[in-house]
């Protein structure tokens, strides 16, 4: 079921190509674009489908549900994409290198970044191949953890995962739930599969 009709994905790379890869996979129509224009994304839309249309880094984050996954460093110069107001937002931060973000966590330091976007942080634990990769195993669905500080974009987001076949596990609020996730945290790159019992 396709709740939000076209989902952005704002990044071109592994991750956001694997996030495009699911949600066609899922029936849902994608709007990739990244810094360097359309014309860049020609091979990759081929490769996706007739669901994917490459287009510039301001239309994909006009739906209203946008994946970024762009590089930490990128963020700040997305401020004037879009109004972010009211957008249910998942970062998917791929890693490359540390910034410093004060006493923030990465996701809070987003937000920041995005005023008005309703952020929540998911797949950012897991790497490009598992995120493209179907998520159920006969052991278990892996694990896709997320937070965020508002309700209905968290079950907006936690739907399209549970969606996309991940089990999805909510982690709380930015900080909390962001803390864990990001570089460092307790959960960051760890790959896990949950078993359904019942």
């Amino acid at each position: 079921m396709n709740t939000h009709g076209v989902i952005g994905v704002v990044g071109a790379g592994e991750v956001g190509q694997a996030v495009a890869d699911q949600a066609i996979r899922h029936g849902h129509e994608v709007l990739i674009g990244n810094s360097r224009g359309p014309g860049t994304l020609e091979a990759l839309v081929d490769r996706l489908g007739q669901k994917a249309r490459a287009v510039t880094a301001e239309e994909a984050a006009k739906p209203e549900l946008v994946f970024l996954c762009v590089p930490f460093f990128a963020v700040p110069e997305l401020s004037d994409l879009t109004t972010w107001d009211g957008k249910q937002f998942a970062a998917a931060n791929p890693w490359r290198g540390r910034d410093d973000v004060g006493d923030l966590t990465g996701s809070e330091w987003v937000a920041r970044h995005l005023p008005g976007a309703r952020v929540v942080k998911a797949l950012n634990t897991l790497f490009g191949p598992f995120i493209a990769a179907d998520p159920r195993h006969a052991e278990g669905r892996l694990v896709a953890f997320y937070a965020g500080d508002d309700v209905d974009a968290k079950a907006a987001v936690a739907g399209l995962l549970d969606e996309f076949g991940f089990a999805a596990l909510d982690l709380g609020g930015l900080r909390e739930g962001g803390r864990l996730m990001q570089l460092d945290g307790a959960l960051s790159a760890k790959h896990l599969l949950l078993q359904d019992v019942g």
